[in-house]
């Protein structure tokens, strides 16, 4: 056997074992992380209770979680009604067990995508799928009972589907029905949740892009019309629906919601999005006083750690050390995501029928949005990387081009990374692998979230999440 033939074996056996390392974390987690933590935990397992009684959907204001687009409720409720559960506490597992199936999905389709525009490098195709199934916003979404993974996975499945049709080139037939899939998609994730939107103009633009530099304007038109049309029909519904009987179209500032105003920081400046604090590294958690100034540096903890403290214990020294060694590390490939996302921009320019520029598109549209509503809604509860799961995409993409490229042979540079990378994934499964090894998760029954002043006195008996409950002082 040959050393390149001995050195493939065995990459591929490690990159087997770290696939079932990342699929065992996610089922584990699913099933032993407490049923009722999570953001907005509670108020989700009410709304699929309520479903479980009856599909009749909800007004916007009944409760916290029935303000939302309803798809994963509904989901979530008939699987529990085909498992044959009545109880909205068992139909918890079942529901985070599927979302976490879900989630495995984007990792794979990362892989396809990469093996598809680059069938020469498959290591760094195992790389892109690496670098969402170790991703912590990831890991610890999909064990919560909770809409962004399945929304993100809806977006993932949409702009693989742009980034396929515009790899086409001229004389490769595109079928019909492929167009009417990528809409569907989109559609769903539009029902899932409003930031659907974005990866339906993200496929607009990149076709319109597509047909400009092909000088075949009118049939790109012709096909974006068609997801477009597709995904409003599948998604857009709910929305005409609430502005006939409530008059808006997405509800914002229910009275349900009250309670959000009261979180600090309650405003927001030009200059928290141009200011990343030492607090990132050295106090990672969202209340700390320069981390409420900071739209980026609260999205980089709560990208790469968990800042709000509904995962990882509370007040604990060794989880602060653990994630500000995580955060230090993830510099590496965050750093490797904004080169590649520059040269991903430069690439979509010169040629229309590479991914990067769909990709590109949808980053664009997905950091816009979360500047606008960070901005609307001045909150540190508001400020969450999951909110930009949809984007996993192209962070794997971008990501592993420029990590693949500085690991390339065997030098001092390329070993560097390895450890770097290598020391990265340790933390994160000792981080993020529920109640085993390094604490407990639950230190003396305290309930998750961290706490701020201001918070109105709750009912006595009823359990709350950490983030709605009243509380020590923001620090």
């Amino acid at each position: 056997m040959s050393d390149t033939t001995r050195a493939d074996r065995g990459f591929a056996i490690g990159a087997l074992a770290l696939l079932v390392v990342g699929v065992a974390m996610r089922f584990h987690n699913a099933i032993a992380y407490p049923k009722r933590w999570g953001f907005d935990g509670l108020f989700n397992e009410r709304y699929i209770g309520r479903l479980l009684e009856s599909f009749a959907l909800p007004a916007p204001d009944t409760d916290w979680s029935t303000a939302h687009p309803p798809l994963f409720y509904y989901l979530s409720a008939g699987l529990g009604r085909l498992l044959g559960v009545a109880d909205s506490l068992e139909a918890v597992v079942p529901a985070r067990l599927a979302s976490s199936l879900a989630g495995l999905v984007m990792v794979g389709l990362c892989f396809v995508l990469v093996r598809r525009a680059v069938p020469e490098d498959p290591r760094r195709a195992c790389l892109a799928a690496a670098l969402v199934l170790f991703l912590p916003a990831h890991i610890y979404m999909s064990a919560m009972l909770n809409e962004e993974i399945l929304a993100a996975t809806f977006v993932t499945i949409a702009i693989f589907g742009v980034c396929v049709s515009v790899m086409r080139r001229d004389g490769d037939p595109v079928p019909w029905w492929h167009d009417v899939g990528i809409g569907v998609a989109a559609g769903l994730a539009l029902l899932t949740k409003l930031s659907g939107l974005l990866v339906i103009a993200a496929a607009i633009a990149a076709y319109g892009w597509m047909g400009l530099r092909d000088r075949r304007l009118a049939p790109a038109l012709r096909r974006a019309a068609v997801i477009a049309g597709v995904a409003l029909l599948v998604g857009g519904w709910y929305y005409g629906r609430n502005l006939a009987l409530y008059g808006y179209l997405y509800p914002q500032d229910l009275s349900t919601h009250s309670l959000m105003f009261s979180m600090p920081p309650g405003e927001r400046h030009v200059l928290d999005y141009f200011y990343v604090p030492l607090a990132t590294f050295t106090d990672p958690q969202v209340l700390n006083e320069d981390l409420l100034e900071s739209i980026w540096g609260s999205t980089y903890v709560t990208l790469w750690y968990e800042g709000h403290g509904h995962f990882l214990p509370k007040n604990e020294p060794a989880v602060a050390r653990l994630g500000a060694a995580l955060l230090v590390l993830a510099l590496l490939p965050t750093l490797a995501f904004v080169i590649g996302f520059g040269r991903a921009i430069r690439r979509g320019l010169q040629d229309p029928h590479s991914p990067d520029a769909p990709l590109a598109m949808l980053s664009l549209l997905t950091g816009a949005g979360y500047v606008v509503f960070t901005w609307g809604n001045p909150w540190f509860a508001t400020v969450k990387a999951s909110y930009m799961l949809g984007i996993a995409l192209p962070f794997a993409y971008f990501a592993s081009a420029v990590l693949s490229d500085w690991m390339r042979g065997s030098g001092d540079r390329a070993i560097a990374i390895s450890i770097i990378l290598g020391a990265l994934l340790v933390g994160i499964c000792a981080a993020f692998t529920t109640d085993i090894g390094l604490w407990d998760l639950t230190p003396n029954g305290a309930l998750p979230g961290l706490h701020w002043d201001g918070a109105p006195t709750v009912a006595p008996g009823v359990p709350v999440p950490g983030e709605l409950q009243p509380g020590a002082s923001a620090r």
